[in-house]
């Protein structure tokens, strides 16, 4: 018998599809109320299944009229980049979320094991130890390393 966490994810990804793979809009509470577990256990399969390094993008809106927009993210660097760029890092990114990013650039072939480490250690918080809003200037970075990546 299937488990529940992939009969949530087999149900995402069909709404996915339904909707010509573009996105999808979710509210965590109802979909939670629909398979009668907690709002974790979606948040686990969003978190844990459906990855910008597995072909997806999160965006999320809390509070009571929150909702989930997941996203497939297409194979075209120029895509791709964009993507990234606008619905992932966005104006600030913190060296938890750009080391995510790298790490999975790095596991999709598009860095090599040294550019991966150079990129880790240009946006660490030890290198931007005098800077003032430095998940604005690791953003600004990170974006900078991915228009010549992924270009």
């Amino acid at each position: 018998m299937a488990r529940l966490s992939d009969i949530i994810e087999n149900f995402i990804k069909t709404v996915l599809s339904e909707n010509g793979g573009q996105q999808v809009q979710i509210q965590r509470n109802e979909l939670a109320g629909q398979f009668r577990c907690a709002p974790s256990q979606i948040n686990y399969v969003l978190t844990t299944r459906f990855t910008y390094d597995k072909g997806y993008v999160i965006e999320s809106r809390r509070g009571g009229g929150g909702y989930i927009i997941l996203k497939q993210v297409t194979k075209d660097k120029a895509e791709q980049r964009n993507t990234l760029i606008k619905d992932v890092i966005g104006e600030s990114i913190t060296n938890h979320n750009s080391l995510s990013i790298i790490e999975g650039l790095y596991e999709s072939g598009l860095v090599v094991e040294r550019e991966s480490d150079l990129m880790k250690i240009i946006i660490n918080d030890r290198t931007l130890v005098s800077a003032e809003n430095k998940n604005k200037i690791r953003a600004d970075i990170l974006k900078a390393m991915l228009m010549i990546i992924l270009s």
